[in-house]
């Protein structure tokens, strides 16, 4: 572990401002929005929640990139007070999926699992794509921490869109893709709280005084 906080340390001071890290942001928000409106407009088509609550990730993630990019250069304490801004809506991404999923379910919408499968497939070729370009530096400041933590969900949330697609195809009804917006709503408030966490750490006088 003495080797992963090291590793964390030196990515902390100096990572954010590294050229190959600027170029992965401005490549991942690209993608991002473009998934984000082919997945609104197949999201509606189907009547998937969970289609739908991928398109609003995407959203939410390339304004993290565009975001990120713009206080690359910050101090630490503008870095971490942006990292609280995303993991609050990281946390608002994740309560407005649960209410989505809630809807849903009330109204048995069964959505087309063609297009679900079709769709997701593409978006799960995005998403493991940037995450695999942003592994690298996952073990950041909390700013970076959030960028890594949401590109981690995306390819893990498709995953789950993909089953969703089947199950909803395998059974005839809705509730496939109600699980997976259930669970994709509570892995964005897990992750939004470990941003938040991080970020609270850093705003600490001690930390700021050490000039990390």
């Amino acid at each position: 572990m003495a080797g992963h906080h090291h590793c964390a340390a030196d990515h902390a001071g100096h990572g954010h401002l590294d050229p190959r890290y600027r170029r992965v942001l401005w490549l991942a928000l690209a993608i991002n929005g473009a998934m984000c409106l082919i997945e609104i407009g197949a999201g509606v088509l189907a009547g998937s929640v969970a289609l739908q609550a991928d398109a609003l990730d995407f959203l939410g993630d390339a304004a993290n990139y565009a975001i990120s990019l713009a206080v690359l250069g910050w101090s630490l304490r503008w870095r971490a007070g942006t990292a609280l801004l995303k993991g609050l809506s990281m946390g608002l991404f994740g309560l407005w999926v649960l209410f989505n999923t809630i809807l849903h379910a009330v109204s048995g919408t069964v959505p087309e699992p063609a297009l679900m499968g079709a769709v997701g497939s593409l978006a799960l070729a995005a998403n493991v794509a940037v995450a695999l370009m942003l592994y690298r530096f996952r073990t950041g400041d909390s700013n970076m921490r959030s960028v890594w933590l949401c590109s981690r969900n995306d390819a893990i949330a498709n995953i789950a869109v993909m089953v969703a697609a089947s199950g909803v195809f395998l059974s005839g009804t809705g509730w496939p893709d109600l699980l997976v917006g259930a669970v994709m709503a509570l892995l964005a408030l897990s992750a939004a709280a470990q941003v938040l966490r991080q970020a609270a750490a850093e705003l600490r006088p001690e930390r700021l005084l050490a000039g990390e």
